[in-house]
């Protein structure tokens, strides 16, 4: 099934209100200086080194995506020609740290490979460069929301705690529970509390909402819209509020010094002990100790997760005994799909930005996302 996501015309709906840069003023916009009636074509070429094994039909793709322009794209088949290479790049896909930035003195725009972009924690040459960057937000979206409910489902159906091990022994299928389910838990009318609304976020709310008429709470850090699917919106501030208060809590924040390790034991306290703990985004914004703890002792009452602070987890982790536990490897995000819409972003950004239009899920380098 084609992925539509983002479709040519979601991604260009806004460029014909968008002004262009005068011809020889390309650079990585993100709001355009001033009104620019007549497009012009850009005579260098658009040089983009990466390490990433484009295939060549993707290569082609991206090279027709800008008008009137000619795009280099230098696959480099390691890390030393990849600096050597850094030269003559004007563009890079993938990820370059500041301290290879002396290498590339053309360097205008970074198209991060994935959403997260954490290494900004740490590499402050990087961050404070003049050096656009733009991510992959939301292009993850879909496969990682349909695994987040999926997750979900094993634990609040018994699915993973008792069939599968049943199903794994080659055993009879005996139901548990009495004849009052009280080992089966429904969703309809439940609330899920997302640490997160961004691409991740608001996908899990959406199909919690509409699929399984969940009421759905939220935080994020950015001032952003409440959409018609949430109940509520709030700040971070009421983050300890809203995990205390709903009957599923996701992970869906970007890793930054402010969220590392945010779930932790005092707030695995404070959840229902009826409550699911559910994380998606990065492994790091939780305590695994402190979740083991909360699950052997019976303070939640399981978790689903596709990430977790070491991956993989090391053979013998105390996680690997608790059975209301179900683990997905960090692979939510795959499909094929998802490469469709990896490569149709980056070509729209490549037009974009041989145009002068304003690039797409440009990341504020200062905060992380």
């Amino acid at each position: 099934m084609a992925a539509k996501t983002f479709s040519r015309r979601s991604l260009v709906a806004a460029a014909g209100s968008a002004p262009a840069l005068a011809q020889g003023a390309r650079e990585p916009v993100v709001v355009a200086p001033f009104a620019q009636t007549t497009l012009k074509a850009q005579q260098e070429p658009i040089r983009i080194v990466t390490m990433y094994p484009f295939e060549p039909a993707e290569v082609n793709q991206i090279q027709r995506a800008a008008p009137n322009t000619r795009v280099e794209i230098i696959i480099s088949k390691d890390r030393e020609e990849f600096r050597r290479r850094l030269r003559e790049a004007e563009v890079v896909y993938g990820h370059i740290r500041g301290d290879e930035l002396d290498y590339a003195p053309r360097l205008k725009w970074v198209q991060a490979g994935g959403a997260g972009v954490e290494f900004l924690m740490n590499d402050e040459k990087f961050r404070s460069s003049p050096v656009v960057l733009t991510n992959y937000a939301r292009t993850f979206a879909p496969g990682i929301s349909e695994t987040a409910m999926c997750l979900l489902l094993c634990l609040t159906r018994g699915i993973a705690k008792y069939y599968m091990p049943q199903f794994f022994l080659k055993k009879t299928m005996v139901p548990v529970g009495t004849t009052k389910s009280d080992h089966h838990t429904e969703l309809v009318g439940r609330t899920m509390g997302i640490v997160g609304l961004g691409g991740i976020g608001s996908a899990v709310a959406r199909r919690a909402y509409y699929g399984f008429d969940m009421r759905i709470v939220a935080t994020d850090a950015k001032p952003i819209p409440k959409p018609e699917y949430v109940a509520e919106l709030h700040d971070p501030s009421w983050f300890r509020t809203m995990v205390a208060m709903v009957d599923v809590v996701v992970a869906a924040a970007p890793l930054t010094h402010e969220t590392r390790r945010m779930f932790n034991e005092e707030v695995f306290r404070s959840m229902k002990r009826t409550a699911y703990f559910i994380a998606l985004s990065r492994g790091e914004l939780f305590d695994d100790m402190a979740l083991v703890k909360a699950l052997r002792e019976g303070w939640i009452a399981g978790a689903g997760l596709d990430v977790f602070p070491q991956e993989p987890p090391p053979q013998g982790h105390p996680i690997f005994d608790c059975p209301n536990v179900v683990m997905s490897a960090h692979t939510s995000g795959w499909s094929p799909d998802r490469q469709v819409r990896l490569i149709e972003l980056f070509a729209e950004n490549v037009r974009r930005y041989a145009l002068g239009l304003p690039l797409i899920n440009v990341v504020d380098k200062q905060r992380g996302y």
